[in-house]
């Protein structure tokens, strides 16, 4: 008989006791832990735990764990969230005229890497409607013209986030979407809208910045995937890797280097944040990996 599993993840202030009361508490409604990790931060004085368990108990039912736990949480001031396991998030993706990222995330849900739906495919152009369609994916043209009036952008997220609301989405990821978001969408999407870029920044901001950087001479070569916020590119980081360059390559290799870095640190911000791996730390995250 398979029972079903949960994901608890929290937070509140640092305090004697949380895992014996969390442990304890899921011992006593007849839950098994299947793995279990937690951290202290010093410096917010914040707890954080996340707790993958099965309910082996059939007969508690899952609106009573959710009531009981929710209970204790307060007596913590906890901040906290129960995923069933085995449910896959939904994620819409949002991309522009470049389409690597766009492609290594489908493939990688095509081929079961990664634990998600995507109901929508959401693009300012028209270049990846037949991938899409590959994919038997809906895909979403919502064009937006370079200099749009405000009330042009205000309407086209707008219908943004219609799709969003008609779909039930949990994340939406930014595969290249170049288009700055307003601070109301930005408001809209907080804590789940995940972006990715370049690690340039500041240096090498516009067009080409592999261009730029090969002027430069640079030696490594980075990606970040970070959380969307109102702060352009500067949201709470998730996730970051670098390749070492050399003065030999030219810039379309330094430009193929960057897109792999890109495809795969953005992925596994894709995978955690869908594992619920992934806490908010005020400007910093807390990653179970």
């Amino acid at each position: 008989m398979t029972h079903p599993e949960y994901i608890l993840t929290l937070s509140c202030l640092d305090q004697r006791g949380i895992v014996h009361r969390v442990s304890g508490f899921l011992a006593e409604h007849g839950c098994n832990i299947i793995d279990s990790a937690q951290f202290g931060d010093a410096q917010s004085k914040l707890f954080f735990m996340r707790v993958h368990f099965s309910a082996d108990d059939g007969s508690v039912a899952d609106k009573t764990l959710r009531d009981r736990f929710a209970a204790l949480a307060a007596t913590m001031q906890m901040n906290w969230q129960l995923h069933d396991a085995h449910k896959k998030p939904r994620m819409m993706l949002m991309v522009s005229k470049i389409g690597h990222c766009l492609n290594d995330l489908l493939f990688r849900y095509k081929s079961g890497l990664l634990p998600v739906e995507i109901p929508a495919i959401v693009s300012n152009h028209t270049d990846f409607y037949q991938l899409a369609a590959s994919y038997n994916i809906p895909f979403h043209h919502l064009p937006l013209a370079a200099g749009a009036p405000p009330e042009a952008k205000r309407m086209q997220e707008e219908r943004v986030l219609e799709i969003v609301r008609a779909n039930d989405i949990d994340l939406v990821v930014l595969a290249r979407y170049m288009q700055i978001l307003s601070p109301q969408m930005c408001d809209a999407l907080k804590g789940r809208a995940i972006n990715i870029h370049h690690s340039f920044l500041p240096s090498f901001k516009g067009a080409k910045p592999y261009y730029q950087a090969h002027d430069r001479g640079v030696k490594l070569i980075g990606a970040t995937a970070h959380f969307v916020t109102g702060d352009l590119d500067e949201g709470p980081i998730v996730e970051q890797d670098v390749e070492r360059v050399d003065h030999a390559m030219d810039p379309d290799t330094l430009t193929a280097i960057g897109r792999d870095v890109e495809c795969v640190v953005l992925a596994r911000a894709v995978k955690w944040f869908v594992e619920h791996r992934i806490l908010l730390n005020g400007h910093k995250t807390v990653v179970f990996k």
